[in-house]
This record gives structure tokens, sequence and C-alpha cells, in this order.
């Protein structure tokens, strides 16, 4: 079973991989055997990611560059064919949010969140399918969404919508890239007890809420995502397309 999970010889982008979801993703990526390029914007914090993958005898480097700077992700790409001539694996997971009511955006607000959230996966996946349509050994493409991209909530409209979206562009793409062998599918992730939701996880009027709405009653601890993206980026998954997995402990399916 260990060949139906391995991704040896194979190299992965992951993007906003410094630290939260991305970084586990990116950590479990390389622990099946992938080279890991992890993006972010900041290079210190990627150094420190890069370093801990490198300590566990994973593989991986870092390439800091902003997937709305189209000039930065011309030299990126590029430097990924220079020096790997490969890609075998994109993982979409940078997201923006910014939480306001509905009338107190600027629309250069929602499109910087656009931008983010739905435009620059949409040119990073093209940009990846290129160079695995060139080497004709097909592909994994694996779009990271949010259960809000089903649900909606007062004060979140931006993100939700651009969720939305990338769900629906995870499966045109799987309709267009099919015919190249590759895959293209989605991780929505629930409710996870990240760095970034520090302040959230420590008010315990959201725990008891996770407590009663979810069927495992509890945060997702930010490593729980990992194997999501490992199964879908592997062999095991090698005929799944087009598909969203849902990582949230059964928030959508308990009432």
């Amino acid at each position: 079973m260990s060949g139906l999970f391995s991704l040896h010889g194979q190299v992965a982008l992951v993007t906003g991989a410094g630290r939260g979801l991305g970084l586990e993703m990116a950590k479990a990526l390389a622990s099946a055997g992938a080279h890991v390029l992890l993006n972010g914007r900041r290079p210190e914090p990627l150094a420190a990611a890069v370093a801990a993958i490198r300590d566990a005898q994973g593989s991986a480097q870092a390439l800091d560059f902003d997937v709305t700077d189209l000039a930065a992700l011309d030299r990126a790409f590029a430097s990924i064919e220079a020096e790997h001539g490969r890609l075998d694996i994109l993982v979409n997971n940078v997201g923006a949010r910014d939480r306001r009511g509905l009338f107190d955006f600027d629309l250069a607000d929602v499109r910087r969140l656009m931008e983010a959230d739905l435009i620059a996966p949409f040119d990073l996946s093209r940009r990846a399918a290129r160079i695995m349509i060139g080497r004709a050994d097909g592909g994994r493409i694996i779009n990271i969404t949010s259960i809000a991209g089903s649900l909606a909530d007062p004060g979140d409209t931006p993100y939700t919508a651009a969720k939305g979206g990338l769900a629906a562009l995870t499966r045109a793409l799987a309709s267009e890239l099919g015919a190249h062998r590759i895959t293209v599918n989605a991780v929505a992730p629930g409710f996870f007890a990240t760095e970034t939701n520090a302040a959230v996880v420590a008010d315990e009027g959201v725990s008891r809420f996770l407590r009663e709405r979810t069927s495992l009653g509890r945060w997702g601890k930010p490593e729980e995502i990992a194997g999501a993206v490992v199964f879908l980026a592997s062999p095991a998954a090698s005929y799944v397309t087009a598909h969203t997995l849902v990582v949230d402990g059964g928030y959508m399916a308990h009432f």
C-alpha cells in the first residue's frame, strides 16, 4: 500500500506554505517523498519552514514571490522549469480574508481579495498545467477552498464568493485538463486551530459552539489537513477528479 501514496521523484509547489495549513501540507508532501517548493511573500518564515522539513529528512526549498505579481510569477515559473524541468503537483493554498459588512467594502478591496483567492489560482493552475502537459506525464492540481464556499455568514461576502468560485474553477479545470491526465481537486477545510486563528481558538464561546456544532466536537489540528492533500496528490487518487474533499470534523453534516 505504501507505493499508492508515494510521491518520490515528484516536484510540488505549495503556495502560502510559510506557516499554518500550508506548512503542514508541505511537510506531508515532503514526507511522502516529493521535493517541495514552499512559496510565500516573506523569506524568513519560508527559511524556517524549509529548515524544519530538511531536519525531518525531507527535500524542500523556498520560492518567495507574491502570487498576484505577474512579473514575479514569470520569474518563479522560469526558475522551476530551468532548475527542475518539471512540476508534478500544485497546491493553491494562498488565501486572503477580510471580514466586514457588505456596505463597508470599497470595490478596490474586493478586487484585491479576488485577485489572491480566485484569479491567482486560475493563473497558477494554467502555468503549472503548461509544464505538466509539456512533459506528457500527467499531474495534480489541488485547490484549497473552504466550507465558506458552500456556507455563508454575514460579514464575509467577498471571501465566500471567492471560495465558491474556486470550487467551480476546480470542476472547470478538471474538465479542461482531464485529457492530459491532470486531475484537479479541492480540499475544503473547516475550523482549524492555526496561528492565524489563535485569538478565536482562545475564545471559549467558539470552542463551545464547535463542541455542539461538529460531529467530532472540536477544532481541527493543523496536521489533520495533511492526509487529504497527500491522498489527492498520490497515485491512490488517480481516478479522482473534480471533487471537493471536505475536512471539517463533520461541521457541514451535523445539526
